[in-house]
């Protein structure tokens, strides 16, 4: 294939990504409306959301890994084609229990990330790698933010179905396009999967994620919620062990000790704590009735609405990236997003009586996300060898993940700690919970000004095949 399609094959990657992105918020809003509709508990429905967490956890990296060593189009074209089965069978669905399956078919897709950042690697020139990457993550961001805001408008119209329909015939155009047009991985890794790795990774991941999401309801002191967490400190060390002896790791240890990518994943851990708690209460907020004492009574349109500066801004400051990282460096940049994010955090447990400033936070949040999602990219991807590229940033964006789960949760404990006597969280419980997030993005800007800059580093190899790997170029 010519490289002159990489246009097109940048639009394959950005489109799968884009929906995958989307499937991570889009349900939320409809979770009453999926719960009446299926006749199913609270509990059991906020398992649509939890099934999707855990097993993107679970396959980003994993997938990532096998997109490494088999090659990053096949890969790509078969999590596609398991993210269309998973949105036609959550379309379908008749019961809870299918769409809760269907959304853990559909976790899948966080391979799309890793995947997405290889090919560019491979087939773009390297004048545009970075900035390639930058839109590919601005994409990604503002995928998130579509969700939010298109959620209310779909359901209003047609009904919560369609919110699969619609990634179908998107992801079934996409999977063509990618059969015909995206070419396969130049560079592989060598080796085979470490399926004993694979389990541990599988479950240290679920036994932090899981309770970290149920422990509102299952109470942060209860059997279950110390036991799993226990259990996944045990397995976490299991698994270090088992992959620093390993001669085909599934992530290799050394490439995650670099201090570009360690310093990088410190950071997006930090920084993901404070996004997706924004993400998770700040709906929550506009809606809640202003007999409370504060939030606005908005719908559930409404308040997506009221998150479109974010989406804009999350959008254009991720394509800004990457005309600006060439000439300030990534380091910078994920320092000035990180920042942003404090300073919106800031302004809101002190600013938050009238929409419009809420609109304010939410587009400069989003400046922020843009700025710090394209530049952790590309920090990773300067940072480690091709062959290291899928794995590297799955972990990465795993590690995201993980961040964006505690910070939900120890902000879900200040909002819901106290509540009044009408059953809604006291406004002292958001603005603790909003002080607390800019604390950790603050903590996450600190982080990023420990990634080493305008250096080359030679990373070591892998025991398996004693090779030397190329010089990588970290800004």
């Amino acid at each position: 294939m010519p490289r002159t399609s990489t246009r097109l094959t940048f639009a394959v990657l950005a489109t799968g990504a884009g929906v995958f992105a989307m499937l991570q918020s889009l349900i939320a809003p409809a979770l009453p409306t999926v719960q009446h509709a299926l006749h199913t508990s609270q509990s059991t429905a906020t398992w649509v959301m939890t099934a999707y967490l855990l097993s993107a956890s679970v396959f980003t990296p994993i997938l990532g890994r096998v997109g490494d060593l088999a090659g990053r189009k096949r890969t790509l074209v078969a999590v596609l084609a398991t993210v269309l089965a998973g949105c036609l069978l959550a379309a379908l669905a008749p019961s809870i229990g299918v769409l809760i399956v269907a959304r853990v078919v559909q976790g899948a897709g966080g391979a799309l990330f890793p995947l997405s950042f290889g090919i560019i690697r491979d087939e773009f020139a390297p004048s545009e790698v970075s900035g390639s990457i930058s839109n590919l993550s601005a994409v990604i961001a503002a995928g998130g933010g579509v969700g939010m805001v298109a959620a209310g408008p779909i359901v209003s119209a047609l009904d919560y179905r369609w919110l699969f329909w619609i990634p179908v015939a998107v992801v079934a155009v996409t999977v063509l396009i990618a059969l015909r047009y995206v070419p396969e991985s130049p560079n592989r890794a060598e080796g085979q999967v470490s399926w004993l790795g694979a389990a541990l990774l599988s479950a240290w991941l679920v036994a932090l994620l899981l309770p970290l999401s149920e422990a509102g309801r299952w109470g942060w002191g209860s059997a279950r919620v110390l036991g799993l967490l226990a259990a996944a400190v045990a397995l976490f060390a299991l698994w270090l062990a088992t992959e620093a002896r390993s001669r085909s790791p599934l992530i290799d240890l050394r490439v995650m000790r670099l201090p570009a990518v360690w310093t990088t994943n410190a950071a997006a851990l930090l920084f993901g704590a404070g996004m997706y708690a924004i993400w998770s209460f700040l709906p929550g907020f506009v809606q809640t009735p202003s007999a409370a004492g504060y939030g606005f009574g908005a719908s559930v349109t409404a308040s997506g609405l009221l998150m479109l500066p974010m989406l804009a801004a999350m959008f254009l400051s991720g394509v800004l990236a990457g005309r600006l990282e060439p000439r300030v460096g990534a380091k910078a940049l994920l320092t000035a997003g990180a920042a942003l994010g404090a300073l919106a955090c800031g302004f809101l447990t002190l600013w938050h009586d009238a929409p419009w400033q809420i609109a304010v936070v939410a587009g400069l949040f989003g400046l922020g996300i843009g700025l710090a999602y394209a530049s952790m990219a590309n920090l990773v991807v300067g940072s480690v060898p091709p062959e290291q590229t899928g794995a590297a940033t799955g972990m990465n964006a795993n590690i995201r993940t993980i961040g964006g789960s505690i910070g939900a949760a120890v902000t879900g404990v200040l909002v819901t700690g106290r509540l009044q006597p009408s059953g809604l969280p006291y406004a002292s419980g958001y603005t603790h919970g909003w002080a607390l997030l800019a604390l950790l993005c603050l903590a996450a800007a600190g982080a990023a000004l420990l990634v080493p800059a305008h250096r080359t580093a030679r990373v070591p190899a892998p025991a398996a095949t004693g090779s030397a790997r190329e010089p990588a170029r970290v800004r």
